[in-house]
């Protein structure tokens, strides 16, 4: 796909300033196109990006947005963006299209795209599958949800190479051509209830990564999940699954990647192809096998070497941010699990926690249910530390069932947390909420949590880091 004659000579409105905004902007303004960027945050909060901006002759509002946008031929919708807006109403009853991000990257893409989606475990499976993509010797980009968007690495991809991206639900809702190479369907659990209202609207702008996939292209689905089994997929494109369950298909299995006993192998054109001893995946725990085997199926049909696959597998040690191990002080081990933004990643990594374990949690509230965190922390979480603005109703979920302590900020809430940890403790932030009622993004709430560690360790003397 590439359709620069729709971008060169068009007025494109551009809805939010931040990273994909911005790369969007001047993706448009390299194709000869005339950007139009808009933001509802005042100027003052904008500084740098409106230099940015200004610097490249770039058009621009802030403080709102104004029916500037409305003279545009299209709107190019960034994916924190509300899609509720009026002035997205008003785009929509004129007849201006509203597009994702993504799909303006897609329309000047030269190369194979590998598209990762799914309730958790995302980025870890996007940076997997790069570091093996990459191995392999193949011009390999990454980018899209994970931190660098899909617009500013687009044009990068030769014909010859791949772009592997993690993409958002926020991202799929305004596709209209987008269609992957592979399309990956890792998990769905329930998320970004506050922007979707149901899950059942939530699952269906992920299922909206396979809409436009053709014979040409593959479907890599989860065929442990409950929720993805439960759907009727389109079968316009060829769908492998991927599975660690060991008698989930015990006859004759579909096609895809499966854990056999301690073997990772798959199942391709008829033929069995061995990967790997499971016990040889370096990076821990039953999720991390299947992204493992979700990121090997993704592979094979790229043409990549079993052993390539296999010795990347041994080698990738995770992401930052993600079930991270950052120190030990005292005896008492801190993890960073700002990622978990949801109560199923809370799940995951208290699962893979070894023992006793004071749990940071809170933020802004997705409408999540964190009755369903109970199970797995009872027995395992000592005191639960909560901070933002879903403190209260953390509290009232579940502070008749586990010792609560409120804190006022990051620092306060570390300190407390170690104050109340005894060697062999693990300190574990995993917030299972979004980031943006006290930061930017749920990496800058990571390196607050890191810094903080690093000041306790400098007060009080560390010992060895210790893998999580």
């Amino acid at each position: 796909m590439n359709r620069v004659d729709r971008i060169k000579g068009r007025e494109v409105g551009i809805v939010g300033m931040a990273r994909s905004g911005i790369s969007a902007a001047s993706l448009v303004l390299e194709l000869e196109g005339k950007p139009f960027v808009s933001d509802v945050l005042p100027a003052h909060e904008l500084e740098d990006v409106i230099a940015r901006l200004e610097q490249r002759k770039i058009e621009f509002e802030c403080g709102g947005h104004s029916d500037r946008l409305l003279q545009c031929d299209y709107l190019i919708l960034s994916p924190g963006v509300p899609s509720n807006l009026d002035i997205l109403q008003k785009a929509a009853a004129a007849g201006i299209p509203i597009f994702s991000e993504i799909e303006l990257a897609y329309w000047v893409c030269r190369g194979r795209i590998l598209a990762v989606t799914g309730s958790n475990g995302k980025t870890t499976t996007t940076t997997l599958l790069g570091e093996i993509c990459k191995a392999s010797g193949m011009p390999t980009v990454v980018g899209g949800n994970i931190g660098t968007p899909f617009s500013k690495v687009a044009r990068r991809v030769s014909e010859d190479g791949l772009a592997v991206i993690e993409v958002s639900s926020f991202q799929l809702e305004r596709i209209e051509q987008f269609a992957p190479y592979v399309g990956m369907l890792l998990n769905l659990t329930p998320d970004h209830l506050d922007r979707y209202g149901s899950f059942e609207s939530y699952c269906n702008a992920k299922y909206k990564m396979f809409e436009n996939q053709t014979a040409e292209h593959y479907a890599v689905i989860n065929g442990d999940d409950p929720v993805i089994r439960s759907r009727s997929f389109s079968r316009n494109s060829r769908q492998l699954i991927f599975s660690i369950e060991e008698n989930a298909y015990p006859d004759r299995p579909p096609e895809g990647v499966f854990q056999r006993g301690k073997r990772l192998s798959a199942r391709l054109d008829g033929k069995e192809i061995d990967v790997i001893d499971v016990d040889r995946i370096r990076i821990p725990g039953p999720h991390n096998r299947a992204n493992a085997a979700a990121a090997t199926a993704a592979a094979l049909v790229c043409g990549i070497a079993p052993d390539v696959i296999a010795a990347t597998l041994e080698k990738f040690e995770g992401v930052e941010h993600r079930i991270e191990a950052v120190d030990v002080i005292g005896g008492v081990s801190f993890v960073n699990d700002s990622k978990g933004t949801n109560v199923d990643a809370v799940i995951v990594a208290l699962k893979s926690m070894p023992g006793k374990t004071n749990l940071i949690a809170g933020g802004r509230d997705k409408e999540g249910d964190f009755t369903r965190l109970l199970p797995d922390a009872k027995g395992k979480v000592e005191n639960l530390i909560l901070l933002g603005e879903a403190k209260d109703k953390i509290f009232e979920q579940l502070g008749r069932h586990i010792p609560v302590v409120m804190a006022t900020s990051m620092e306060d809430a570390v300190r407390k947390a170690f104050d109340l940890a005894h060697p062999g403790y693990t300190v574990l932030l995993s917030p299972g909420c979004a980031s943006f009622d006290m930061y930017r993004n749920f990496e800058e709430r990571g390196h607050d949590f890191k810094a903080i560690v690093g000041k306790l360790k400098n007060g009080k003397g560390s010992e060895t880091t210790v893998e999580a």
